[in-house]
């Protein structure tokens, strides 16, 4: 989709890596949108840094990295700990759109995915970020029955065109560095769907289904 009705956007997501996997082909379908990257882990990670940086130079995106808690385990954060992080991170401004995880997550199962996608919901809903939309990505994996999908029916799918996808291909196996036999490289989608919500009452009862 490209579209004149969005000037500034917001990407916040849990690592490195998920800004191209999960919302890539909207990124490089609007160079004339203005970006702002939140990867809220991996700050610390001089490899995954690195190459975040790198990949926004390349999309010439703006962004920054928090080191949020992300060791194996997946213990459960504190939901006003990962709104606090949001808040330490994104710009004090108006977005036209912001773009994030589903509360629900894009496969089974990664909680700072989800943690993030509610936390920023209820960001929203409580007036502390300022945007007219939300975007909330729109993936599945069957549990775990195949590598994930975008939702069809959702109110913003899209089959990218096989020169996008190239290119968000690329990002995900030459600047980060996945190998096409890894799981990110096999994951990335081809397709791309977002829920989309208008106003944070129609957020909070998704969150809330």
């Amino acid at each position: 989709m490209k579209s004149k009705a969005y000037r500034t956007v917001a990407i916040i997501v849990a690592h490195p890596d998920d800004e191209i996997l999960w919302a890539g082909g909207i990124i490089l379908n609007n160079p004339q949108w203005n970006f702002f990257i939140n990867s809220l882990c991996r700050k610390n990670d001089e490899n995954r840094s690195s190459k975040f940086y790198k990949v926004l130079k390349i999309l010439n995106a703006q962004g920054i990295m928090g080191n949020l808690d992300d060791e194996p385990e997946q213990k459960p954060l504190n939901t006003l700990e990962v709104e606090q992080k949001i808040l330490d991170l994104l710009p004090k401004k108006h977005f036209d759109l912001i773009i994030t995880h589903s509360p629900f997550g894009e496969y089974t199962k990664h909680l700072r995915h989800e943690e993030i996608g509610k936390a920023v919901i209820m960001l929203w809903d409580k007036g502390e970020i300022d945007t007219n939309k939300l975007w909330a990505f729109a993936y599945e994996d069957g549990n775990k029955k195949y590598f994930p999908k975008a939702i069809e029916n959702t109110p913003y799918f899209e089959t990218l065109k096989k020169e996008i996808w190239i290119k968000k291909y690329n990002l995900i196996t030459e600047t980060y560095g996945f190998e096409k036999n890894s799981w990110e490289a096999k994951t990335t989608p081809k397709a791309e769907a977002f829920w989309v919500f208008n106003n944070p009452n129609d957020a909070i009862k998704f969150l809330n289904k």
